[in-house]
């Protein structure tokens, strides 16, 4: 029984670690976001500069120690880091659910996301089997032969470090965001018909004309019929009950300087629209921002729309412009909206009737030629 109980363990600890490091590891800039959130929730702005880092070691480290459990390389060893590790995480996580500091713990990446209540009831069932883990320590036997097991865990980490790298330096090599390429966007806006939505309760204060007592009452009982004896004073601040359904895109909006919304515009179009997306243009990468001028030129020429979604204003936007004398004209989103559309900073779209036909980082700028090539658009002379 201790074998069998010993074995389930031992999969199931590897799996969701090498899952969880993996999905967070392919989308580096997508956890630093996520670490960054952490430390300004909890007031340690000062510490953001550690954000990068944590987001390549933090996901290492859980793929490096699920890699050690399933291939038997240092299974002792990975089975004391399996549970210091989830030591540390486990009444963190309770922290997180009893004062949401942050919504999504991200422990998972964009690919799976759960509440902090449900990443803690996740964590207690992870530290009692790696507690399992560690106390019968040695007992744990190599599942495979020790060359074809050493062999397995170098081939897996060379991949992985392999695929950080590739994702770091240009998108991410899956993505699991909501604007991944063949998405169409208003159809992911949309709310199904019935579906649920949002159910809240209200609370009223009324004050006795008699004792001058106020008392707070329910949307059942407050006495608005009674004006002899009772005075409206305030409502209370409405408290969510049960949440109603959320589309997949809920925060997308292009806007004008003056603040009206353009999207539909963009919507409605039959034209490609190329969309850099640059969240923050004093942080944006100028690298290849000759190119994407020149890209722009060439596409107005071809007869497409050539915008900027940005969320920066004011002397930022005057600054960039006087700068790089950019061909296109900027329009503006909501940061963290920005950041979920594309990783890099800056990062292009290509779009047709709210649909994402494709998504390049700014080291992979295409060439006119090429998008024509493969989208069949005609340059005109």
């Amino acid at each position: 029984m201790m074998k069998y109980c010993l074995a389930l363990s031992r999969w199931i600890v590897g799996a969701v670690f090498i899952f969880s490091g993996f999905v967070k590891g392919i989308d580096p800039w997508g956890f630093q976001y996520k670490i960054t959130d952490y430390l300004h929730a909890f007031g340690w702005d000062s510490l953001a500069w550690a954000a990068m880092p944590a987001s390549f070691l933090l996901p290492f480290a859980e793929f490096i120690i699920g890699v050690g459990l399933l291939f038997s390389v240092l299974p002792r060893m990975a089975s004391l880091l399996a549970l210091l590790f989830m030591a540390y995480f486990t009444p963190l996580t309770l922290y997180l659910a009893i004062k949401n500091p942050v919504t999504d713990c991200g422990c998972f990446g964009d690919a799976l996301i759960i509440t902090n209540w449900q990443t803690f009831y996740k964590n207690v069932v992870l530290i009692v089997l790696a507690i399992v883990l560690f106390v019968f320590r040695k007992k744990l036997t190599p599942l495979f032969p020790a060359k074809i097991g050493q062999a397995g865990a170098a081939l897996f980490t060379f991949a992985y470090v392999v695929l950080v790298f590739w994702s770091y330096r240009h998108e991410p090599i899956i993505d699991f965001r909501p604007y991944k390429v063949g998405v169409n966007i208003p159809e992911a806006m949309k709310i199904p018909e019935g579906a649920p939505t949002d159910l809240y309760s209200h609370s009223f204060f009324y004050k006795n004309l008699t004792t001058n007592e106020v008392k707070q009452f329910t949307e059942t009982d407050y006495p608005w019929q009674d004006t002899l004896n009772w005075k409206f004073e305030s409502m209370g601040e409405p408290i969510l009950v049960s949440k109603g359904y959320t589309p997949p895109i809920h925060d997308f909006f292009i806007q004008m300087e003056d603040g009206t919304d353009v999207k539909d515009f963009f919507f409605d179009d039959p034209k490609f629209t190329f969309i850099l997306v640059a969240y923050n243009l004093e942080k944006s990468s100028a690298k290849k921002q000759q190119q994407i001028n020149e890209l722009a030129n060439k596409a107005k020429n071809a007869g497409m729309n050539f915008i900027c979604l940005t969320s920066s204003t004011g002397t930022t936007l005057e600054n960039f412009k006087q700068q790089h004398h950019p061909p296109y004209d900027f329009l503006f989103g909501d940061e963290i909206t920005l950041k979920t559309i594309i990783r890099s900073n800056p990062g292009l779209l290509l779009t047709q009737k709210g649909t994402i036909l494709a998504k390049w980082h700014y080291n992979d700028i295409p060439e006119i030629e090429a998008v024509q090539k493969k989208y069949t658009f005609q340059l005109t002379e």
